[in-house]
């Protein structure tokens, strides 16, 4: 079973995180909806004002073992423990529809399927589309 430790994403993991968001991309078949820098990353993850709060997995042996060993939802422990310390009511997760295996962990883990109990859909605004709402 591979060994997990999670801890917080420094400015220098930039590049690895970039990395894994564009693997991630591929595994979907949507890395062509990848436009994010390394530079916009860190600008975004580590400026004056953080949009966003990264956790890094550091899993080992190397990613590449089989599923099932526990990593996703050693993850998503995490990520509940940070949110619950950052005084956050809840947390989303996106998956495609077709990622079976990632819908039943999270319902097993406790999370509610919002397309079934409420019929959210989720919308994306792209550059072009704000870029016609702000008149630019």
């Amino acid at each position: 079973m591979a060994s997990v430790r999670i801890r917080e994403a420094k400015e220098g993991d930039c590049g690895d995180i970039l990395r894994l968001i564009r693997e991630l991309a591929e595994f979907e078949k949507l890395l062509d909806q990848v436009k994010i820098s390394e530079e916009a990353l860190r600008a975004d993850g580590f400026g004056e004002n953080p949009f966003y709060h990264c956790l890094v997995a550091e899993i080992l042996p190397a990613p590449g073992e089989s599923l099932g060993q526990g990593i996703g939802s050693k993850i998503i422990k995490k990520v509940a423990e940070v949110a619950l310390d950052k005084s956050c009511s809840q947390f989303r997760l996106a998956v495609l529809n077709w990622n079976q295996k990632a819908i039943d962990l999270y319902k097993a883990l406790g999370a509610q399927d919002l397309t079934e109990a409420e019929g959210w859909h989720s919308f994306r605004f792209e550059e072009e589309a704000m870029r016609k709402l702000a008149g630019k």
